[in-house]
């Protein structure tokens, strides 16, 4: 009876290992489908940067004439937050910032460097900018009153 088993056995292995060469040819000669290669298409929504004000706690800002002293204030901010980032008249790891007052409202502006994570989620100028720069707006948690001062000290970099 063992031996019978064990017969029965031995063959089944064989017939196992043998029956393995022909299942691989098989797989081998089986075509394989071609990878289907999408295209995702976005539709880019064109919003008039002179009337956008973004995302975040400014939705409204009246200018004056430019105040020096908060220039001042507003080139110290700079100079400590933001040249890491930012040039004036170049592109660096961010826009270069000249002429930035006459591209976007002051709301914008002021919200952007409030809340970039809010605008760069919400705010399709702000995605552009991303994917353009491939780098997120680092947050400087400054306040109200020191990008007030930074936004006034950039209106005088047209």
């Amino acid at each position: 009876m063992k031996l019978k088993f064990l017969t029965v056995f031995a063959l089944g292995a064989l017939l196992i290992s043998c029956g393995g060469e022909k299942a691989k040819e098989d797989v081998a000669k089986t075509p394989v489908k071609e990878e289907i290669k999408t295209e995702v298409k976005t539709e880019v929504v064109k919003i008039d940067p002179m009337t956008d004000k973004g995302v975040g706690p400014i939705k409204t800002l009246t200018l004056g004439d430019i105040d020096d002293s908060l220039v001042a204030i507003g080139h110290e901010v700079y100079k400590v937050k933001c040249t890491a980032c930012h040039k004036i008249s170049k592109r660096f790891v961010g826009p270069g910032l000249k002429g930035v007052t006459e591209r976007r409202t002051p709301e914008w502006i002021m919200n952007m460097i409030l809340n970039p994570e809010l605008m760069v989620k919400e705010n399709e100028t702000a995605k552009q900018l991303l994917i353009e720069y491939s780098a997120p707006m680092a947050n400087q948690s400054l306040t109200e009153e020191e990008a007030r001062a930074i936004l006034e000290y950039l209106r005088t970099k047209n």
